[in-house]
Parts: C-alpha cells; sequence; structure tokens
C-alpha cells in the first residue's frame, strides 16, 4: 500500500468486530511507528497496550467515573476554550454526521450518553492503547508525538487494521496513573482503539469534509 492510500483509506472506526489482533502484529505497528522523527530523538513516546482483562478493568474505571457524573480533566488544555469560527463549524458538522448515522436525535441525551460512555471502553475494540510521556518533557514533544501517533495509524491500515484515535481516554488521568502504576508526573496524552472494523455498522458509514488546499495552503 501507498502512502497516499494509506492517509487516504484511514478513518476513525468507532465500531469493531471481536477479532482479536495479534501481540506480534501491534508490536510490528509500533516499531515502524518508532521510526518517526523526533526533535533531538528524544523519542518521548511510551505506549500502554491492554488487551482481555486489563482492558476490561481500566475501561470500567474510566466508564464508571464518566456515568458517575465526574468530568474528567486531562492533563493539558486539548480544545480551545472558546470556539470561534472555522472550528466551531467543522466541530458541529462531524456531530451531527455521527448522530445522523446512528439516527440519535438532538433531544435523545440518554443515547447521546450512551454512545459517548462508549469512548472509554475504546469503542469495544479489542485493543485499547494509551500514550503518555514523562512528566519533564515540553510543548515540542507534543508535535513529536502527533508524527507517532499519524505512524502508528498509517502501519495500523496498511496491515488491514482500523483505528480511532481518541482525546477520551486521556481524561481521566489519575486512574490511567494508578492502575498502570505510571509515575505521578508523567502526562497522559491520549489513546488509540485498534482493531478490524465492522464494515456493516452504521457509525463507520460516513467520513467527514476535508477543506480544499486552497482554503489552507498560501504558495509565495
Amino acid at each position: 500500500m501507498k502512502v497516499s492510500e494509506a492517509l487516504r483509506n484511514r478513518k476513525s472506526v468507532r465500531a469493531f468486530t471481536d477479532q482479536e489482533v495479534d501481540n506480534e502484529l501491534i508490536k510490528e505497528i509500533l516499531t515502524s511507528a518508532g521510526h518517526a522523527p523526533s526533535g533531538v530523538n528524544t523519542q518521548p513516546w511510551n505506549v500502554l497496550v491492554l488487551t482481555g482483562e486489563s482492558k476490561e478493568q481500566l475501561q470500567k474505571l474510566m466508564e464508571a467515573e464518566f456515568r458517575a457524573g465526574e468530568k474528567g480533566k486531562m492533563d493539558y488544555q486539548y480544545y480551545p476554550l472558546e470556539w470561534q469560527e472555522p472550528y466551531k463549524g467543522r466541530r458541529k458538522e462531524c456531530g451531527l454526521q455521527m448522530y445522523s448515522a446512528l439516527e440519535i436525535a438532538r433531544e435523545d441525551k440518554e443515547k447521546q450518553l450512551n454512545q459517548w460512555a462508549a469512548n472509554y471502553r475504546s469503542f469495544d475494540a479489542p485493543v485499547m492503547m494509551i500514550f503518555y510521556m514523562d512528566g519533564v518533557m515540553e510543548t515540542g514533544s507534543f508535535l513529536d508525538y502527533g508524527m507517532f501517533l499519524q505512524s502508528v495509524m498509517l502501519a495500523a491500515t496498511e496491515q488491514g487494521l482500523a483505528t480511532c484515535p481518541q482525546a477520551a481516554l486521556a481524561e481521566y488521568p489519575d486512574i490511567v496513573r494508578k492502575f498502570a502504576e505510571l509515575d505521578d508526573d508523567c502526562k497522559i496524552i491520549c489513546g488509540i482503539s485498534l482493531g478490524y472494523e465492522e464494515t456493516s455498522a452504521a457509525v463507520n458509514s460516513y467520513r467527514t469534509n476535508r477543506e480544499a488546499i486552497e482554503q489552507w495552503v498560501k504558495f509565495l
């Protein structure tokens, strides 16, 4: 598969089959992604790979916290404090596409809540990956991390696997740190759900829009 094909074929998948992913395949994907560039070769990435009982235990802890009404707080500010255009409109369109595909009405708050809760189960994918870095690392390492995460998803696409990058899996960092016995000062970055796509699922039937490059590229 060409890189350009993997870039276009990759999408965020929110329904997976129950087919397990072999650990050796996961290792191959992460090994390939580990060749991503990083400032002065710091390689700031660390990865938790959770499957089976470990995944069940952690996702139950996070989902229970969410359903108890405890709003999560990430280790860093992900979204703007006040949404402005064009980002506000893009965000709204993305949500509308998903809920339309699932036939969840705007007033059906219970179904919306249940759909959001699925985030903390990695949408029932067989593999949950959580990414973190040492607390001493700073903003530049987030740039490195972005390149690494994209590399993980492209390598997975090449292997016929589906992914969904998720900020939601970093919303309860204290739970993750305690469960995995991580240092208190480490930063939980995000998660990725990994598995085989359930192609018949309605939630996987839509694709988000991409702006034409004329809207965001300036040639001088």
